[in-house]
């Protein structure tokens, strides 16, 4: 497509990607802005990324940018960095040969279950396209004359809203179990439906997300859920069993739609995509408390039952329980795992506080999120909660507005006034002065 023929502007490309295409250019290298962001321009849509695609070789890119890293074992990619902006640069990827001989660059690495665990492998622009997993980002803007080249009908798919992929879709999904996850991200976030070869198999090779590093799963859960298609994307999710993978441990609770567990799956999703469109702020830490409150609430229940711990020990073993089996699927860093462990100490405290600590829950760092979190589970528990759960969150309400506002009794689930808590036998002894010593 030549320059009159479609709507790309270098108006709308950043000024750091041009920068490294025109010296990659000046250089007597091939450069392309490639893929989702060529994707996006096209239709309409500010890409948060670009992307460049050329045929020199990452060190030959790091010879020409003093501010390059390299990164990947994968495959070898070079970051320029601009300020916080980071323009990707990849080498053309050629096709692999899964020999043993390791001594050409021809070799690409495969398990046993076809997954590409390495991908070095060099090659022209014409193999690049056909590594690509969909048509819609097979897609090469160029910088030389500024025309878009299309390898696989990716325009013709864009605009027909239809997602395919360029290949075999089993196969590829083999390689790189997460296009499975990529498939449904696209999807909701172009408005596109799944050509049916791309849908077809997904369930049949969902466990292979099980194979991937718990770390590049965090990258991906936090595309999924944290860019305003939350809800649309866990409900293609659970229909295609690949969020079932994900949180293994949320498994049973999807069996039952109309049930609280579900339904606070589900408003959680639905609570950030209002969020996002408000431009307001969203922490993964609220996400994964929430997301993990219901095995938490299981685990602590077990606790009780078998070791009769007290809930304040059984929430804290409980959570490191909770955590420590989800990290394993999903590798959510102690950044965000820590305040979302405080959420759930703090429900237990905001349900139960009386008089000065109500007060001093208000300075928490966490409160907010806490009292946002306590609203959602009003919102979503069964009859026989709601109404001890609602009780305490009109008080968070009220206390905020009017600081004289004094906690209303906590109610237990069937209605009848908690039991006080006693206290110690004879409160704390006063330390008196010892007796005065004779000379």
């Amino acid at each position: 497509m030549s320059r009159d023929q479609h709507p790309i502007s270098r108006k709308d490309i950043s000024e750091a990607a041009l920068k490294v295409l025109y010296r990659l250019h000046n250089s007597g290298y091939q450069a392309y802005l490639v893929g989702g962001c060529v994707r996006d321009l096209l239709l309409g849509l500010h890409p948060k990324d670009f992307d460049v695609s050329t045929n020199a070789t990452p060190e030959q890119v790091r010879k020409l940018f003093r501010n390059c890293r390299l990164v990947g074992r994968r495959f070898r990619l070079a970051h320029v960095v601009f300020g916080r902006e980071i323009i990707e640069v990849a080498t053309f990827r050629g096709h692999h040969d899964t020999s043993d001989d390791e001594s050409t660059d021809k070799v690409g690495k495969q398990d046993a279950e076809g997954m590409l665990v390495r991908d070095n492998v060099y090659g022209s622009i014409e193999e690049d396209a056909q590594r690509r997993d969909f048509t819609a980002n097979a897609l090469y803007y160029n910088i030389a004359d500024f025309s878009i080249i299309d390898f696989a009908d990716g325009v013709k798919d864009i605009e027909a809203g239809l997602l395919r992929m360029i290949g075999d879709p089993a196969t590829r999904y083999r390689e790189d179990p997460v296009r499975m996850l990529r498939a449904v991200r696209f999807a909701t976030k172009l408005n596109m439906r799944l050509d049916s070869s791309v849908a077809t198999p997904i369930i049949e090779h969902a466990p292979l997300l099980q194979n991937i590093p718990a770390a590049r799963l965090f990258e991906e859960v936090l595309k999924l859920f944290t860019a305003g298609k939350a809800l649309a994307n866990f409900e293609m999710m659970v229909e295609y069993h690949l969020f079932q993978q994900l949180f293994p441990l949320l498994k049973n609770y999807l069996k039952a739609p109309n049930e609280a567990p579900y339904q606070l799956i589900r408003q959680t999703f639905l609570d950030t995509d209002t969020r996002i469109r408000n431009d307001q702020h969203i922490t993964p830490a609220y996400l994964f408390a929430a997301l993990l409150w219901w095995p938490l609430q299981a685990r602590m229940e077990q606790l009780s039952v078998e070791s009769g711990l007290p809930p304040v020990d059984a929430l804290n073993i409980a959570a490191a329980d909770v955590i420590g089996r989800q990290v394993q699927t999903i590798a959510i860093p102690k950044r965000f795992s820590l305040p979302a462990r405080e959420i759930w100490q703090l429900q237990q405290r905001m349900e139960r506080a009386k008089g000065k600590r109500v007060h001093s829950l208000l300075s928490h760092p966490k409160f907010r999120a806490a009292y946002d979190f306590l609203l959602l589970r009003a919102k979503t528990a069964a009859p026989i909660e709601q109404k001890v759960l609602e009780q305490r969150a009109h008080f968070w309400t009220k206390l905020q507005e009017n600081s004289d506002v004094t906690p209303a009794p906590v109610h237990s689930p069937d209605g009848k006034p908690a039991a006080k808590r006693r206290g110690r036998r004879g409160g704390r002894r006063r330390r008196t002065k010892p007796p005065k010593q004779a000379d």
